[in-house]
């Protein structure tokens, strides 16, 4: 076994390498660059390396500066986690010249895997059902165009050397082929390095179902059951689950024995997934071979009982797979989600800031967080906002849907936007309750999933402004304290008078709907007037924000935390962003830049699409940003002429930064 790895990776599973090395007791250097010096797989290394600047091509996808910076710290392997250098045959070339073990595949498996068309060759030559589609070279858009036109619409085009959702586009009509191409291949190059892509066939209600394999260097091959990825939005897996539901011993046996088939076709050692797209016939057909480990790894090891990580550090010291595949068995039911730094109502958009408040669910037999971040660190706009992967477990499908929802409910993440609510949502929709899947979930469920803001019930108002009184209480207490005369009513602030209590009134925004709340302070509960009707309320708040209340005799447990105006309360599996209002404060008028277009995130342009003077529809595309490796689309907010663009292609720009100077047709 190894004394001393690398992990050529960051995040969420720099951090989980680390943990299974620490257990086995290898030593473990991190690489980072300058925006993440302060990063929690840095912290939690034995040694670490800077390799770069902030932007991925300039420091994690160096390969030099990585093969470096092993050999600087005696690192006798180097583990490249998932994405990055993870699927690159020159990295995995480059670790073997330098006498360095790759903990992964041959450069032969990935060199045969790595592009999706020569892998598609490969796997019709072993027999493997394919979806019909074009996997050749000629990459010309007429010729693609007239090759999808005549597979028959909607069709996927996607990038060769892609994965996790990058350069993919769904086309749904022959006239929107050529927009979607030229997307994808900008998005493929900036990712990948690589613009090749492939057309395919795509299924209308397909499920997305992958078989976890593993090899040895003595050429043993098991598979490792199947996970159920259907539930996506983008192309990008959302949740996650093992054993996929309805899958039935003979299928599984199959789509497994058909996945130890393409492992040994190229020669395959250490961790894989063979990706198929399955009918709900229960039909299959292969997409891919990931020559790496995958993001959703843990709900394997939670039915296992096993690491996966130690597999693949054994596997590549040499050692012999330690079971054989009779030796295998499902133990339960596992979920995985997903939480990112994200605005689902506005499209997914990606959310950069502090983590100003985090707080996930306790771990323990049912439930494990899987994270590179903690509180005070910054989710940036430099690479993937993953703030962590939530996993459960339960004897049954039923049993652990519970789980998840109750962990929901108890995750606590304030400073960035996220995607918790909309996970809940997700996670007790019925269609997914009752294990309807298919990729197009989540579209088909909009109506539930995306649901119109109800104004919080009456008790939330309540528990806000009690928080707010509870804390004001406190620091007057602290300022008392430290008073010759503590107890002295005059530094309490207490409420206390003569013959009467104190009354005063807290302003709340939730929105668009203000409300104003009269408090009398009783000493030891307060007196709110909230709509003309008056509630008792009293109770304890700690310093984690943590609220006990009683309300008008009704006692409940919220989470209320404090950042800048905000004031973020969590209660009963709901979150909700109220703003306190300062009575005296009055703001002018024109504050926003009028006429103006602003950037939702951190990015750099990459493509200006309608022209200076042009007069254009709502909704028209104006202008590409490119953040967190997507492209995001900045489209018209109504009919009107582009008058100027204020960045040119190249460009970067800030969050907020006016992008288009535009002129809206009057009404």
């Amino acid at each position: 076994m190894f004394n001393k790895i690398l992990i050529a990776n960051r995040g969420e599973i720099a951090c989980r390498v680390i943990k299974t090395a620490r257990r086995l007791g290898i030593k473990t250097v991190a690489v980072y660059s300058e925006a993440d010096a302060g990063a929690r797989h840095v912290r939690l290394a034995d040694e670490a390396v800077l390799i770069g600047p902030a932007p991925a091509r300039e420091s994690y996808l160096v390969i030099e500066r990585i093969v470096a910076a092993a050999r600087q710290t005696g690192a006798q392997a180097i583990h490249p986690g998932y994405g990055f250098l993870s699927e690159n045959e020159d990295f995995c070339h480059a670790c073997e010249a330098a006498g360095i073990v790759f903990i992964g595949p041959p450069v032969s498996a990935i060199r045969a895997m790595g592009s999706k068309s020569e892998a598609k060759k490969l796997m019709e030559k072993a027999g493997v059902p394919l979806t019909p589609g074009y996997h050749g070279d000629n990459q010309e858009a007429g010729f693609l165009n007239v090759q999808a036109d005549a597979i028959g619409y909607p069709v996927l085009i996607k990038a060769a050397a892609g994965g996790g959702g990058k350069g993919m586009r769904l086309v749904e009509r022959s006239a929107d082929f050529l927009d979607a191409l030229a997307s994808c291949k900008r998005e493929a190059a900036a990712s990948f390095g690589n613009d090749h892509v492939l057309v395919e066939k795509y299924l209308t209600r397909p499920r997305h179902i992958e078989i976890q394999v593993f090899g040895d260097t003595q050429g043993k091959v098991v598979y490792l059951f199947e996970r159920d990825c259907s539930v996506q939005r983008r192309h990008q897996k959302v949740l996650e689950e093992a054993p996929a539901p309805g899958m039935t011993p003979e299928r599984r046996a199959a789509m497994g024995q058909a996945a130890v088939e393409a492992a040994k076709a190229v020669g395959y050692v250490g961790a894989g997934t063979v990706e198929f797209i399955a009918n709900q016939d229960g039909s299959f057909y292969f997409m891919e071979m990931n020559t790496r480990l995958q993001v959703e790894h843990p709900v394997t090891e939670m039915i296992t009982g096993l690491d996966l990580v130690e597999w693949q550090l054994r596997v590549a010291a040499g050692q012999p797979l330690p079971l054989v595949q009779e030796q295998l068995a499902i133990n339960g039911h596992a979920l995985e989600a997903r939480i990112y730094a994200e605005d689902p109502s506005k499209g997914f958009l990606p959310s950069t800031g502090r983590l100003v408040h985090l707080a996930p669910p306790e771990e323990g037999m049912h439930v494990r967080v899987d994270t590179g971040v903690e509180e005070g660190d910054e989710i940036s706009p430099f690479y993937d906002p993953m703030i962590a992967k939530l996993i459960v477990w339960d004897v049954n499908r039923d049993r652990a849907l519970a789980r998840m929802l109750q962990a929901l409910a108890e995750y606590r993440v304030v400073g960035v936007a996220n995607n918790i609510e909309f996970l809940s949502r997700l996670t007790a929709c019925p269609a997914f309750a009752n294990a309807d899947l298919d990729t197009g979930l989540i579209e088909r469920e909009k109506d539930y999933l995306f649901p119109e803001q109800l104004e919080p019930a009456r008790e939330a108002w309540l528990a806000v402004a009690l928080a707010e009184l509870l804390r004001e209480r406190e620091r007057a207490g602290q300022l008392a304290a430290g008073h010759p005369e503590p107890d002295s009513p005059w530094h309490r602030r207490d409420g206390w008078r003569i013959n009467s209590a104190a009354s005063r009134t807290l302003i709340f925004r939730l929105g668009e709907v203000e409300k104003m709340l009269a408090v009398t302070d009783r000493g030891g509960a307060f007196d709110i007037t909230l709509d003309g009707v008056v509630s008792t309320v009293s109770g304890s708040l700690n310093p984690r924000g943590l609220l006990r209340a009683e309300l008008d005799g009704l006692r409940t447990t919220a989470t209320v935390v404090v950042a800048g105006e905000r004031r973020h309360l969590f209660g009963n599996g709901r979150a909700w962003q109220f703003a306190a209002v300062d009575p005296l404060f009055h703001s002018g008028e024109g504050g926003g830049a009028e006429g103006g277009l602003l950037a939702p995130m951190p990015g750099k342009v990459i493509a200006l699409i309608a022209a200076e003077g042009a007069t254009v529809d709502k909704g028209a595309p104006l202008l590409i940003l490119e953040a967190m490796k997507m492209e995001h689309t900045i489209t018209a907010p109504s009919a009107g002429t582009v008058k100027a663009f204020r960045f040119a292609v190249g460009d970067q720009v800030g969050d907020g930064a006016e992008l288009v100077d535009f002129e809206a047709t009057p009404a």
